[in-house]
């Protein structure tokens, strides 16, 4: 299978740090401050096994670390104010430890800009950027932003989406919201795409969308998979929850070979090694 070739440099910007990855994918690694993950193991609310993690992750070779304290699916309800007590303070902390880009998983602008003040460089935002203020308060921060594709909204439920192609659908909304970004005053370099697998999609629409790949990176934009452990996989290969673990690391390097520049992953380690092999691998003569 041919590699994806982008049509030309492809830079993303984490801060102040502006990072190639024309031809080197990123690997993010999940620190879920949260009780209720749809994946227990990455369920770290608990401070010390969090920081735990987090420097698991580090030390296996994560660039970037994406914290989230909202699971995205349905569940409890979390307040502002909890979301807040929950991931402000730890990256604050994990900017003081560690020298990796931060990423903070949210869709309340509020928590994005109390998270840009205590370190966090993206703001990985899976609602399509459904609150007003995101935009705006990422370029006051200069901050890159994920543009995530969903069908409704966060925590809601969407059993039986339809799509009439659910490539051009995604692909259209993410053109939009890219413009939206740059209307707000950012620039290329901080907008991120991702299909959003699993977020208003069945299982063979994921599919479809992890295998066109291709297609969303020619878009122009840094792309991210985040196919870990997810439903689809399941659904597709007849996989429990704990049973993934190999199924997300093959999706994750046929969307590595499709063109995705960054991937949000739960096993870091080995996603580096698989990451390493396709680029030296790729660049043999």
């Amino acid at each position: 299978m041919p590699v994806f070739r982008p049509a030309g440099p492809l830079v993303v910007a984490l801060g102040t740090r502006r990072v190639d990855v024309t031809n080197r994918a990123l690997v993010m690694g999940v620190l879920n401050r949260t009780k209720d993950s749809f994946y227990e193991p990455a369920a770290t609310y608990d401070l010390d096994a969090f920081f735990a993690r987090a420097e698991q992750l580090v030390a296996e070779g994560a660039d970037i670390l994406d914290v989230g304290g909202v699971k995205a699916g349905p569940g409890d309800e979390v307040s502002e104010e909890e979301e807040l007590d929950r991931v402000v303070p730890v990256l604050r902390e994990l900017a003081a430890r560690f020298d990796v880009p931060l990423s903070v998983d949210t869709w309340r602008a509020s928590v994005a800009k109390a998270s840009f003040a205590v370190g966090a460089r993206i703001g990985n935002d899976i609602s399509g950027f459904a609150d007003p203020a995101y935009l705006e308060v990422a370029a006051s921060a200069n901050a890159t932003v994920v543009a995530t594709h969903i069908r409704l909204r966060p925590r809601v439920a969407d059993p039986t989406p339809h799509y009439d192609d659910v490539t051009a659908s995604v692909s259209e909304f993410l053109l939009e919201r890219r413009r939206w970004a740059l209307a707000a005053g950012l620039t290329d370099e901080q907008i991120i795409l991702d299909a959003g697998l699993d977020l208003g999609k069945t299982a063979a629409q994921s599919l479809q969308l992890l295998r066109d790949s291709e297609k969303l990176a020619a878009l122009g934009s840094p792309l991210l998979l985040s196919a870990s452990n997810k439903t689809f996989l399941g659904v597709t290969l007849n996989l429990e929850i704990g049973e993934r673990a190999t199924a997300s690391i093959a999706a994750t390097a046929l969307g590595i070979t499709l063109g995705c520049r960054i991937v949000r992953v739960h096993d870091v380690a080995a996603t580096v090694r698989v990451r390493d092999a396709l680029e030296r691998l790729a660049s043999v003569e």
